[in-house]
């Protein structure tokens, strides 16, 4: 007999119609914008990114994007309380232009 394997996903990704993201991975989801996003903004020059201990519904604004073109809402994708904050942001907004996937999560 062939042996048989369990395949499992450790992280699931999820895009929004707006070009949110949430990556969800043991039951905590981490938001930003997509490398899509970041690309029709320009150059990021501010971002506002929500407090630990905030709560959202799904849809609400849960921070904002300017760059040298535009302001942008960014809405949460999903319901729930946010446990931890991206500090690196107020640091150097240029992240979400350089790994908007990644290291620029909110």
């Amino acid at each position: 007999a062939s042996p048989k394997f369990a395949m499992s996903r450790y992280m699931s990704t999820y895009f929004t119609p707006a070009h949110e993201y949430v990556k969800v991975e043991d039951g905590v989801g981490t938001i930003g914008i997509t490398d899509f996003a970041q690309a029709a903004l320009g150059d990021i020059v501010y971002v506002d990114v929500p407090e630990e201990g905030d709560e959202f519904e799904k849809g609400e604004s849960f921070g904002s994007v300017e760059s040298v073109k535009a302001a942008s809402d960014v809405y949460v994708p999903v319901s729930g309380e946010v446990v931890e904050s991206n500090e690196s942001l107020s640091d150097d907004f240029s992240l979400v232009n350089k790994d908007a996937e990644g290291a620029a999560w909110f």
